[in-house]
């Protein structure tokens, strides 16, 4: 007979104590949902393997569909991809902000998330940026959704599609509605890989005016 483990899922309002517990469950190998500027976002410790095969079973995600992740800091994303002065710069401008820059990373990030590359975002959401504080490592930022459904910005549906599946998550009521992030391939000529919340002719304008210097 197959025993099946049900997760006790913490549902919690955000706060000091919560974010302290919740950034534990992270470097434990645990999974979180938490708010983000654009939906709820399904964390893990994104130098943790085990961890990012649970948000890829969880999602139901294909392994042949990369996950982005979200850092604290030019620091912390110096530690884990290569940065360019022309990324120091995007980050200096847009960050933090729905802005997701890809780039080589280093062998300390498990290839599991990706092939040779790495997408990064310092989050501007408060609850977000606290989080991959207090965690001190890379978080995933995959949206909290079963993959090829709709991001859930409802508190209702993150409980309905992920209670019992994780280990905590993080309530910050029902989110509003806006674009996701953007994308910019910065591994070489810049490419605007998906249009989003930033305009992508305003980050390659921007980035004209920087490199005419």
């Amino acid at each position: 007979m197959k025993l099946i483990f049900m997760i006790k899922t913490i549902v919690t309002k955000v706060n000091k104590n919560s974010i302290k517990k919740a950034a534990r469950i992270l470097r434990k190998g645990g999974l979180v949902i938490y708010p983000t500027e654009t939906c709820y976002g399904l964390g893990a410790n994104a130098t943790n393997v085990k961890a990012i095969r649970k948000v890829y079973k969880v999602k139901k995600r294909p392994y042949s569909k990369p996950i982005h992740i979200i850092v604290s800091s030019l620091k912390m994303m110096e530690s884990y991809g290569e940065i360019t002065k022309e990324i120091r710069f995007l980050v200096k401008k847009f960050m933090p902000g729905p802005l997701n820059i890809v780039t080589k990373k280093k062998k300390n990030i498990p290839k599991i998330l990706n092939t040779k590359d790495i997408a990064f975002r310092i989050p501007k959401h408060s609850v977000a940026l606290r989080l991959v504080k207090e965690t001190k490592l890379p978080i995933t930022a995959t949206s909290a959704n079963v993959s090829g459904q709709p991001p859930l910005y409802k508190i209702r549906d993150v409980l309905e599609n992920f209670k019992n599946k994780v280990e905590m998550i993080l309530d910050c009521g029902n989110l509003k509605r806006v674009k996701p992030s953007t994308f910019i391939d910065m591994k070489s000529k810049p490419r605007i890989l998906r249009e989003g919340s930033i305009k992508g002719r305003i980050i390659l304008k921007e980035l004209e005016k920087f490199k005419a210097k």
